[in-house]
């Protein structure tokens, strides 16, 4: 018997099977049944052929009236070219660029269905390469047209041989063959919201008649999938809040009283707020599990820091984690700066508050790792920064109070929780995102959570002009680089952010990359390519070009006229530690102009000085990263410039950097960066590289953000009541279906 659990090889052959799962992910009936129409095509007059204009989708019953193959000049193989006409005499020419398969198929005399987008060449119209069904006889011609006349035509997305009329047929013999369609959503639910049933929305998603409406079909898929995930997100939650920790109580003169006291500026009161926050949580047996977002350069950083200083007041230890060295290293100096004579606990001239700062990364000497490891396992360090290496079993603590992992979404979920098994009792964890997160995102992916949010800038900060420099016109680019050196000569400093590294050896920019290079892991660029290499909807036809390295750079600026005697380094994530170290500490202390650098400086660099950021081949970037490229300038009184320079973007690059220079509003370029990209690039998908996270939610949409909501609400709910869900069966096996191990990758961002 057929189930939604059966294996697709139940139903298909097993290359078809194996077709199914590489290119689509379909492994089961279910995943199936969620396969849905692209579109549908309606079937108005199914064989009068004059009708047809160029661009339109058809379906059309038609017979084979000639067919005929030749050679290609330009490649091997053979071309078909078939004429097909309906009952009215008119024609269409059919055109197949590899005959192999249907030439034996499309003899003179066959009927069928022929499915595809119209187009013309010279004065005839044409179809090329149409999906297209026989007919066995006149018998069965005559009852597939019938139910065509009265049921809108679903054209799925295709894979090699298995095209649209295949998939359809796949799905219609699932439909008519699986005994129960499970129902995950209890029925006082369903009725609550409105929503039709599973086996309903199933119908009118895959064989919708003429007049029924397939989105209301796909809302109720919609529905499932938030529900399902949201109902993970309240078990998650329900289960850490059934776990006890050790409360961190506060301690009143202690070393974070010292440090408020001592800090130069005042804190803005979301800072002042979300601390109380955080030392009301710290002091619960139930460890916090927060997520703090905000705008670039609002200050997540001292907020974090005083909610380490409370937990090592308490008699605990710190554990921050930072996703690559040049950012881990950048938080021990940025923390040991602001504690001063606080971070030389124990030693000649440190405060009797102090605590001590250790760092913890891969690539350290043997002798400055064993410190950090003795200084950690003992309870000497009472903040520990670094890198995954944190994470490796060797590495212990006296007493974790308190887990910081900043670019929550460079990690996977068992990687924070390997370091929060490193407490005695499980800690407290604070999760930060330097990228403003929308509403859908923070409820589906950090749904588990409580988030905390900083809007205000603190006092100081500058604000930042953005433009656009159209690489084409070497006036533009002449005058880019004029401005970094005026801005020089005012005793400011630059960045020049890169798409790649290059070829040390390279002075004339011959090793830039092609625009498909990916091999750059340090860089970090954001190319929003699709997983097998193809450009996303609407930039087909951008031509590939070759990206800037930031060796070929250099060699550029060093000859631009206007730069001369200006003082140029690179930064990468190749470098050696203690070079990128070194690089970074000069730049701070102003003995290097003008930075060229990759990604690596993208978030959690602070130099107030730096006035610039040119961002080179910025088409090639997301909203998000070119938004906390920017963050790099205007950090202290100086007003900050963002240049972003393209050559030839295409029509959406064109739209992102718009987006980018029209606004500062971190929280509006999210939503328009969701808006633009693919969800399972957004939820960390293409870190696991997998597909989508999301099947049918497209989180950018206002609609579906209510689906989210309302979704939440009841899930949270029916969890409160049914933590176990053993009076929701339905649902509790759709549940465990998505937390396969092979399905449970967007656990990965949360």
């Amino acid at each position: 018997m057929l189930t939604e659990d059966s294996p697709l090889t139940k139903l298909v052959k097993k290359n078809e099977a194996e077709q199914l799962a590489r290119t689509k992910g379909l492994l089961s009936v279910a995943d199936l049944f969620e396969f849905v129409p692209r579109r549908y095509v309606r079937p108005g007059q199914l064989t009068d052929l004059s009708s047809l204009h160029v661009g339109e989708d058809v379906l059309v019953v038609a017979e084979v009236k000639t067919a005929a193959t030749r050679s290609m000049r330009n490649r091997r193989g053979k071309m078909l070219t078939v004429v097909i006409g309906d009952d009215l005499g008119n024609e269409l020419d059919v055109t197949f660029f590899s005959a192999y398969g249907h030439e034996g198929k499309l003899k003179p005399g066959v009927r069928g269905f022929f499915v595809g987008q119209i187009g013309a060449y010279g004065r005839r119209l044409q179809l090329t390469h149409p999906e297209y069904e026989l007919f066995d006889d006149e018998e069965a011609g005559e009852a597939a047209v019938e139910w065509y006349r009265t049921h809108r035509v679903p054209v799925y997305s295709t894979t090699g041989k298995l095209n649209s009329l295949r998939l359809r047929k796949l799905v219609h013999t699932a439909l008519d063959t699986v005994d129960r369609i499970r129902e995950p959503v209890p029925e006082e639910v369903r009725v609550a919201r409105g929503l039709v049933d599973r086996a309903v929305a199933l119908e009118l998603v895959h064989r919708p008649a003429v007049d029924d409406h397939p989105s209301r079909g796909l809302d109720r898929l919609k529905y499932d999938e938030a529900f399902v995930l949201q109902t993970i997100l309240a078990q998650r939650r329900k289960a850490a809040e059934a776990e006890l920790g050790t409360p961190r109580l506060p301690r009143p003169g202690g070393l974070l009283a010292a440090f408020d006291a001592r800090l130069p500026f005042e804190l803005t009161q979301g800072q002042r707020e979300i601390g109380e926050v955080f030392a009301s949580e710290l002091a619960s047996e139930r460890p916090m599990h927060r997520l703090l977002q905000g705008e670039v350069g609002s200050g997540k950083t001292v907020v974090a820091l005083r909610a380490m200083l409370a937990a090592i007041d308490a008699g605990g230890q710190a554990a921050l984690l930072a996703p690559t060295e040049v950012l881990a290293a950048q938080h021990h100096r940025s923390i040991t700066a602001m504690l001063g004579d606080l971070a030389q606990g124990g030693m000649l001239g440190g405060s009797e508050f102090g605590t001590t700062v250790a760092l913890l990364t891969g690539s350290q000497n043997a002798g400055a790792r064993r410190r950090s490891l003795l200084d950690a396992a003992s309870g000497g360090a009472g903040i520990v920064v670094g890198t995954h290496a944190l994470i490796q079993k060797h590495v212990q603590f006296a007493d974790l109070a308190l887990v910081v992992v900043d670019e929550q979404h460079r990690f996977g979920v068992e990687q924070r929780d390997a370091l929060r098994e490193k407490g005695i009792r499980p800690p407290h964890v604070l999760v930060m995102t330097a990228t403003p997160i929308p509403r859908t995102v923070a409820m589906t992916v950090f749904g588990d959570m409580e988030t905390s949010t900083l809007r205000e800038l603190p006092r100081g900060r500058s604000p930042i002009a953005t433009h656009v420099v159209d690489a084409d016109k070497p006036g533009w680019v002449d005058r880019t680089w004029q401005r970094v050196a005026e801005e020089v000569a005012k005793g400011h400093q630059a960045y020049v952010v890169c798409p790649r590294i290059g070829d040390a050896d390279d002075e004339s920019g011959s090793g830039a990359a092609t625009s498909r290079d990916t091999s750059d892991e340090d860089a970090g660029w954001d190319a929003h390519w699709d997983d097998d290499g193809a450009a996303p909807e609407g930039e087909q036809d951008a031509p590939a070009k070759e990206l800037t390295g930031v060796y070929a750079m250099l060699s550029t600026l060093r000859a631009t006229p206007a730069l001369q005697g200006v003082r140029l380094e690179v930064l990468h994530g190749r470098l050696d530690p203690d070079a990128k170290d070194a690089t970074m500490r000069a730049f701070a202390a102003g003995e290097i102009d003008v930075l060229v650098a990759t990604t690596v400086i993208e978030v959690g660099v602070d130099v107030p000085n730096a006035s610039v950021m040119v961002v080179v081949d910025a088409d090639r970037f997301g909203i998000s990263q070119l938004h906390q490229l920017r963050g790099r300038v205007g950090r202290g009184a100086v007003p900050g410039l963002c240049l972003l320079m393209t050559q030839g973007a295409g029509e959406r690059a064109a739209e992102r950097l718009d987006q980018v220079a029209a606004t500062t509003d971190g929280f509006e370029l999210a939503r328009a960066d969701l808006m633009l990209r693919r969800e399972g690039d957004v939820l960390g998908a293409r870190q696991s590289g997998r597909g989508n996270s999301v099947r049918h939610l497209r989180l950018g949409r206002v609609e579906d953000e209510q689906i989210i909501a309302d979704a939440r609400e009841d899930a949270f709910a029916l969890v409160d009541a049914d933590p176990g869900l053993r009076e929701h069966p339905a649902l509790a096996a759709a549940v465990a279906m998505r937390l396969d191990e092979d399905q449970a990758v967007w656990l990965e961002r949360g």
